[in-house]
């Protein structure tokens, strides 16, 4: 810069006080939803500081609400699970690598991919999972407050821990996306093969709960749902020392059919 100012310190202020413009340029669809929502979310924090100033002045004068304590710890909740999708856009988080400032960006790029698609993404998908009966659970028991006086409607925390999930999915794919471009044209193909752990936990999701619903559905007159996880379908079978279920077996075969037919539509395209 002609005024001597070092570009880096020059920058400090955005990447100071907005870390969601840093690399916007490079930024996709998925990135700039995740940075809109957390953007909105970032108000909760100045919100959850009056609500525990306003609990410790009226526990003080000897008007403890329990619903305020409760309505902390959802603000709290909201935001944390939100903030993490953020700072996974931002690229905000801590990391524990001494080594990795010092690498050339292709080698930063591997390590990222690894980590976001084989190791995170896979996390998230099954922790969506997971928390979906969970929050439907909520939804059918109108679960509320341990406490008369607390804040009912519990669901509605346990719905966004979900759809937290979501949230933090968009942002490892987009993010898995902008790093994949350091290295190569991000194809169809070249996605899912590149990440081939999370292509498969959402195969067997999806292989999953479409078989659960057709069982479901065609369940016979006087069985209950919790006979449907013992369909043979849903067993196992044994591979040396290992138990393996079927429904692991045909979600890898329609991976390695799905990633083939991404595969052979690029080489089509790319004529």
């Amino acid at each position: 810069m002609q005024d001597g100012t070092d570009p880096q310190v020059a920058e400090m202020p955005v990447a100071i006080y907005d870390p969601g413009e840093i690399d916007r340029a490079e930024h996709n669809k998925g990135d700039r939803l995740v940075v809109g929502i957390s953007n909105i979310f970032a108000w909760i924090f100045p919100i959850l500081m009056i609500a525990i100033c306003a609990q410790v002045i009226l526990r003080q004068a000897g008007h403890n609400q329990a619903w305020l304590d409760d309505f902390q710890w959802w603000l709290y909740g909201a935001a944390v699970l939100i903030g993490v999708a953020y700072a996974v856009t931002t690229n905000s988080h801590v990391r524990v690598d001494i080594f990795y400032d010092n690498y050339d960006p292709k080698r930063k790029a591997r390590i990222d991919i690894f980590a976001l698609v084989w190791c995170f993404l896979p996390f998230v998908i099954l922790s969506w999972d997971v928390t979906f009966g969970y929050a439907i659970a909520s939804v059918m028991a109108d679960e509320g407050s341990d406490s008369p006086n607390g804040l009912h409607n519990l669901w509605i925390l346990k719905i966004l821990l979900n759809l937290s999930f979501v949230l933090m999915a968009v942002a490892l794919w987009s993010m898995y996306l902008r790093r994949m471009k350091v290295l190569t044209e991000p194809t169809l193909g070249r996605k899912l093969l590149w990440a081939f752990p999370s292509t498969m936990f959402v195969v067997n999701l999806i292989l999953y709960y479409v078989l659960y619903s057709y069982h479901w559905l065609t369940l016979p007159e006087g069985q209950i749902p919790r006979t449907i996880s013992r369909k043979p379908i849903f067993d196992e079978f044994e591979a040396g020392p290992w138990d393996i279920k079927y429904t692991i077996v045909i979600s890898l075969g329609l991976t390695l059919m799905l990633i083939g037919a991404a595969i052979l539509r690029d080489a089509r395209r790319a004529r």
